[in-house]
């Protein structure tokens, strides 16, 4: 049960006799900061008041009086000058618990009006590893997927593969030209990585010669706009002359940024010309980047022999990305690809035109939308299509094959413009009926704070992120010393089964403890952590309440059926008979904007500190007398599903032993 909802459902027609407007005026009845004004604040009456011409201790004394909540809550309190306390109350609190101990769903009651949701998540380029980027995408995506389902909702997850277009005639460039065919027969993925390298490499290498004098020349431009503004007099009007500060602070700014990207294209072209191999693989391809463009429009154009060597290379690639997501506990319902929709797209710009809602433009077809300076650009001039068309054609199969209420998209922050245009272009299309949402993500981050790289300067590769991490969760749970159940120091099996799990769980909770839509800095050592807000510190949590079972000898199944009952007698049992109580609330917050790191900041901050509170004050075990025992054993119980549930919905699994 959701205490918020139903504490709101219980005010809304008290205040519907005052206002019109109720909706913001029930937000305002939040759980209480402090434990001291009770556990739930209303805060409406003084806005209230002043609409209607009232004191707001007044009103707050009228809303209290009418208000039906005896049944949940002790008489409510109105403090100050007009905020309303309330405290539930203990019987109807012991009365939840009770519920919540014989529910499979510890009481989260599934929504009244189920939604289809179609979740578009991870979507990597399947023709090159997965690297660092793609984390943040699944483990989100995954999460909300698995949330969305726990309450009831009717959840679509799509894989839309990149397994078409310009990836593929790179690798098709390359296999022709740069492949070891034995290296190939023996292990096709690793042999088409290289070769896709290669080709990405060359193609760097003719860009950044390209850009360099181009960079070389803004640079010029920029200093010399520095040195005018830094040397100009200085206003004496205050405003025109904090104006002028930061105009050169802006022009420092982007000297800086462009003597790093001068630095970085210099290194792009010195790592192919300080390399014989790879200068003669250059001055041979020149034309590489025409020459990918004319494989990846044969593929297209269906091109008998490139349309078989990407049937060879396409279920190579699938089955690496298969492995990743694997390990990361992570499926999907439909992995439909870029090519997929590729017979679609010519019609979709067919009809655009037909309806007159694109046109042409210096040879290119475009939808010119209201709000956007550039239009969306849906067929270029020499015929290719764009992301903007697979995307339009993809939406037009999902609302036709699953009918959905909402199209998620769980893809980063640099895509905003995208989506913003391509959800105009929808509703301008017709489709006004589905919510579409960009649930977007900022970037992971090095300790130097930029986008995390190898040392060589290359993207992460996922799959090694996720060995390292395994590597090092090994070493904590190999440890011994407190926090370790007896046996699992000298039981190497079981330590590598756990490490597998706690490292893997490590990566996966601390992208989805950050805000989504922060950058936030990669470290392992903060991941692992046995304290703090990270999956080794509540999953040590669930294991903990297992090893006083085991302790104890308690066969919690036949307790929760034995008729024996939970009593709050100790304000620690009660803060975490709270915690366990507003699950509900968590999962609501989580929801109500796509972010899972809500769910985290729950387990840790409510319900882990609230266990570590009643495990310091309340004695188990030891219990004064059994039926006490009895009811902090269930209590612990209750704590331990929902850290289970709630890592589940966050694709954490927990050990039994840690």
């Amino acid at each position: 049960m959701n205490i918020l909802a139903l504490l709101r459902a219980r005010f809304k027609p008290v205040l519907a006799t005052l206002t019109d407007e109720v909706g913001p005026l029930l937000e305002m009845i939040r759980p209480a900061g402090d434990p001291k004004f009770g556990d739930y604040q209303a805060n409406f009456a003084m806005g209230l008041a002043k609409k209607l011409g009232k004191n707001p201790r007044d009103l707050a004394t009228e809303v209290v009086q009418a208000v039906k909540v005896e049944d949940i809550c002790e008489t409510p309190e109105v403090a100050g000058p007009g905020f309303i306390n309330l405290k539930l109350r203990g019987d109807w609190i012991q009365q939840r618990l009770e519920h919540a101990k014989a529910d499979p769903r510890l009481g989260i009651k599934k929504v009244d009006q189920p939604r289809t949701y179609v979740v578009d998540y991870s979507s990597p380029n399947v023709a090159k590893p997965m690297h660092v980027g793609h984390i943040r995408s699944t483990v989100i995506g995954d999460s909300l997927c698995r949330t969305l389902k726990f309450v009831g909702h009717n959840v679509i997850s799509d894989n839309h593969l990149g397994d078409w277009g310009t990836q593929f005639g790179m690798i098709i460039y390359g296999y022709k030209h740069f492949a070891d065919k034995d290296a190939y027969q023996k292990a096709p993925v690793p042999e088409l990585s290289r070769i896709y390298r290669v080709v990405r490499g060359l193609m760097d290498y003719f860009d950044a010669k390209k850009e360099l004098p181009q960079l070389i020349e803004k640079l010029a431009e920029r200093t010399a706009e520095y040195e005018t503004a830094k040397n100009a007099p200085e206003p004496t009007d205050k405003a025109e002359a904090k104006k002028q500060k930061k105009e050169v602070g802006r022009f420092q700014s982007q000297i800086k940024e462009l003597n790093e990207a001068i630095e970085s294209t210099k290194a792009k072209i010195a790592k192919t010309e300080d390399s014989p191999e790879l200068k003669k693989m250059a001055d041979e391809h020149a034309e590489i980047g025409t020459a990918v463009l004319q494989e990846t429009a044969k593929l297209h154009e269906g091109d008998e022999e490139n349309i078989a060597l990407w049937k060879e290379f396409l279920p190579f690639c699938e089955d690496e990305i298969k492995r990743v997501y694997q390990r990361l506990n992570v499926t999907f319902d439909h992995q439909l690809g870029e090519s997929f929709y590729h017979d679609r797209l010519a019609p979709v710009v067919a009809e655009f035109e037909k309806r007159g809602l694109a046109k042409e433009s210096q040879g290119a077809t475009c939808v010119f939308l209201e709000g956007f300076k550039a239009p969306m650009i849906i067929r270029k001039r020499d015929g290719a299509f764009l992301y903007s068309t697979t995307d339009l054609a993809t939406i037009a199969y999902r609302m036709e094959h699953w009918k959905p209420d909402a199209i998620l998209y769980v893809v980063d922050f640099r895509q905003g413009e995208h989506f913003d245009k391509l959800f105009a272009a929808t509703r301008l299309w017709g489709y006004t009926d589905v919510e579409l949402k960009h649930v977007s993500f900022g970037t992971v981050m090095g300790e130097d704070g930029k986008p995390f790289k190898t040392r060589a300067g290359d993207t992460v590769g996922l799959e090694g992120l996720l060995d390292e991490a395994v590597a090092r969760a090994y070493k904590v749970v190999s440890g011994s010393g407190d926090g370790f159940a007896e046996g699992v120091a000298n039981d190497e099996s079981y330590q590598k089964k756990v490490a597998e799990t706690v490292g893997i769980a490590a990566l996966k909770y601390g992208d989805l403890s950050q805000n989504r839509e922060s950058d936030y800095k990669f470290s392992y050592d903060k991941m692992l952590a046995l304290n703090g807000n990270t999956s080794t510190y509540m999953q040590y949590a669930y294991a903990r309440v297992q090893s006083i079972f085991r302790k104890g000898e308690v066969e919690i199944d036949n307790l929760r059926t034995s008729g024996a009952r939970i009593t709050i007698e100790h304000p620690a049992e009660r803060q975490l008979a709270m915690a366990i109580l507003r699950f509900s609330e968590a999962l609501d917050d989580v929801l109500l904007d796509y972010r899972p790191n809500y769910l985290t900041s729950y387990l840790f901050d409510q319900l882990a500190k609230s266990y570590s509170s009643f495990f310091e004050n309340c004695p188990v075990l030891k219990a004064e007398t059994e039926e006490q025992k009895n009811s902090r054993l269930l209590l612990c119980d209750l704590t331990a599903r929902v850290i289970q549930q709630g890592l589940d919905l966050l694709g954490i699994q927990t050990v039994e032993k840690m």
